[in-house]
């Protein structure tokens, strides 16, 4: 399907340094991707692996102090890289939605709902204040908030931490936006509001045909949602798959050891769960060797001298590690 259909977003090359006092940080390293119209991508890894920065990077939502540099970044052709700060904006709020980790600090807590929601419709889509309205009550409702028309009217505080999330994905998907990005939207919700979320993007994205990047820590939310995986570590891609075939055959040490930490549905793993021993890397000069050699149970000598780039494993699915999981040795 992806050779057929042109990409909906795709990133050539994306390098975002952070100049600290400390020194510089380089947070995302050389990463390639893209996703397709309708499709839902699932980008995992640990905390510090670069997920949420590199689509911050993207969209221009970085401070000052980052600099971004890529080979491209194309929405539908356009390279967002050579737009100036009106049309990125005009992107953001049209065509892109992007739904924030914390709907605490994303939702302005001096002004209503209502007011919120109807800003942005508004200002990209023209609309008057009653069609702006009509329309935020529509899109609460589709979020499954009740009572929709009178909650306009409330404050964030009013909500619980579920409701504020669901008005996060309604602000999100106001303008009808062609991309999706969820950072991490289900973390801090208990796992019955977690599973009606998960339902609610699976519905959506049914019915408005919208392409999907879902950024998350939680390996068992992916294997439920995504159509492929991207497996981020050190500000890198380490391995990109289609789901079924990332779950079935990982090949990259990171993404086996990930998988080791789910608990087993079937009691096939009786032993004790195992952890990743070790802590991320810290990224303060360009990578120069594997960022995960330092914990990984199949380290190389190579891996102290080369970081590895991105090889095809087979169709759709490639890894960036010197040891081949088929063969059990060096690729």
């Amino acid at each position: 399907m992806r050779d057929e259909i042109a990409p909906l977003l795709d990133v050539v090359d994306l390098h975002t340094v952070f100049q600290t006092r400390g020194g510089d940080v380089h947070a995302v390293n050389s990463v390639s991707f893209s996703v397709a119209p309708g499709e839902l991508l699932g980008v995992v890894g640990e905390s510090g692996s670069g997920k949420s920065v590199t689509m911050m990077s993207l969209m221009g939502l970085l401070p000052s102090s980052a600099r971004v540099e890529a080979q491209a970044v194309n929405f539908e052709g356009r390279n967002i890289r050579d737009m100036s700060d009106d049309a990125l904006r005009v992107l953001r709020g049209r065509d892109v939605g992007f739904v924030f980790q914390d709907p605490m600090t994303s939702l302005n807590p001096v002004f209503t709902v209502g007011y919120q929601l109807t800003e942005a419709l508004r200002t990209h889509l023209g609309k008057s204040k009653k069609e702006a309205r009509a329309r935020a009550a529509e899109m609460l409702s589709l979020v499954g908030i009740p009572d929709a028309k009178a909650r306009l009217n409330d404050y964030p505080h009013q909500f619980s931490g579920g409701m504020r999330q669901r008005v996060m994905i309604a602000m999100a998907l106001a303008c009808d936006p062609k991309l999706l990005i969820a950072d991490e939207p289900t973390t801090a919700l208990d796992v019955t509001i977690q599973a009606q979320i998960l339902e609610l993007v699976k519905g959506l994205r049914q019915k408005m045909g919208m392409g999907i990047v879902w950024i998350t820590h939680d390996l068992g939310v992916v294997a439920g949602i995504a159509d492929r995986v991207m497996v981020m570590y050190g500000g890198q891609i380490v391995e990109q798959a289609p789901v079924k075939e990332l779950f079935a055959n990982p090949q990259h040490p990171y993404t086996i050891a990930l998988l080791e930490t789910l608990p087993s549905l079937t009691g096939e793993r009786p032993e004790r769960l195992r952890s990743i021993d070790g802590q991320p890397p810290i990224l303060g000069a360009k990578l120069t060797s594997c960022p995960f050699a330092a914990r990984c149970r199949q380290v190389m000598d190579r891996c102290h001298r080369e970081n590895p780039t991105r090889r095809e494993v087979k169709a759709g699915h490639d890894v960036a590690c010197w040891w081949d999981a088929t063969q059990g040795g060096a690729a």
